[in-house]
């Protein structure tokens, strides 16, 4: 058995779509980044690189390669599955929690967790997502961007 932690922030942009856990949520800013910038996705990607010692999506999705560009993050998601699955884990369980102050997630995470559940080829029970202020604290509170944080299980 492996664990694998995952981190990622993303500033907030005018002019971009809000992508989280490949769900668009209605808010007037989207977050910054080369791929939709999904800040969810990217820190469960990197608890499974690191659970599985891969390094980080940095190493397999380099900003410099415009084959990334704008492109889905659960598609990048699917390419880190077949890497686990490549070095023989599976996922046990996945915990997660999205750091803003705003929007307010609760009516997507359902969604979320089907898009994540889906892609991974897992039971969506095995999944939890979370959402969390920093009670104004912080860029977060101060709703400049979204950090999410993820632990992984694999087998």
């Amino acid at each position: 058995m492996r664990v694998g932690l995952g981190y990622d922030v993303h500033a907030f942009q005018r002019g971009r779509k809000l992508v989280l856990g490949g769900v668009k949520i209605d808010h007037p800013l989207g977050l910054a980044g080369h791929s939709d910038a999904d800040v969810l996705v990217h820190a469960v990607m990197d608890a499974i690189l690191g659970a599985c010692g891969l390094g980080d999506i940095g190493i397999h999705f380099p900003e410099s390669d415009m084959r990334y560009k704008d492109i889905s993050s659960l598609t990048l998601l699917d390419e880190v599955r077949k890497k686990m699955e490549e070095k023989g884990f599976s996922i046990m369980n996945l915990d997660s929690i999205l750091i803003m102050q705003n929007p307010k997630v609760s009516p997507y995470i359902e969604d979320m967790k089907k898009n994540i559940a889906d892609t991974l080829k897992m039971n969506e029970a095995d999944i939890n997502i979370k959402a969390t202020t920093t009670e104004g604290l912080g860029f977060c509170g101060r709703e400049e961007g979204i950090a999410a944080k993820c632990i992984v299980l694999l087998e």
